[in-house]
């Protein structure tokens, strides 16, 4: 996938910290006010386990780091206990606000669990 080659990549910016998640949870509000173009997020994930489990993950956008609101169509594919899944979808920063963050949504019906994480690679703005 091409994202552009007027400026470097930016080493990956964690949206959800690669761990075991076991409830649902937003990740922190990560300012993108310094990128340009496009932005890459990536949701790295083992396949769930417990009963029936599901992970469903979704970005959200705010301009104050305060009130997060969905950004149309920048959705993951749902995880279940099918098996690992690496996925990335783009999308252009000029359509987000500010702030972005990852949440993550854990289904099922007996202690689901899910090792995963998103990350965020974008291209500096140039001065």
């Amino acid at each position: 996938m091409k994202i552009g080659h007027e400026a470097a990549i930016l080493s990956p910016v964690s949206l959800a910290t690669p761990a075991d998640v076991t409830s649902s949870a937003n990740g922190t509000g990560v300012d993108v006010s310094a990128y340009t173009g496009q932005l890459l997020l990536t949701l790295h994930s083992a396949a769930g386990s417990g009963t029936d489990p599901t992970l469903d993950v979704k970005l959200q956008d705010s301009p104050d780091n305060s009130t997060f609101t969905d950004v149309t169509g920048a959705t993951f594919t749902q995880v279940t206990d099918a098996g690992a899944t690496i996925e990335s979808i783009v999308v252009e920063k000029d359509k987000v606000s500010r702030y972005v963050r990852a949440v993550l949504t854990i289904g099922g019906s007996s202690s689901p669990t899910f090792d995963c994480g998103v990350t965020l690679h974008a291209r500096a703005a140039s001065n």
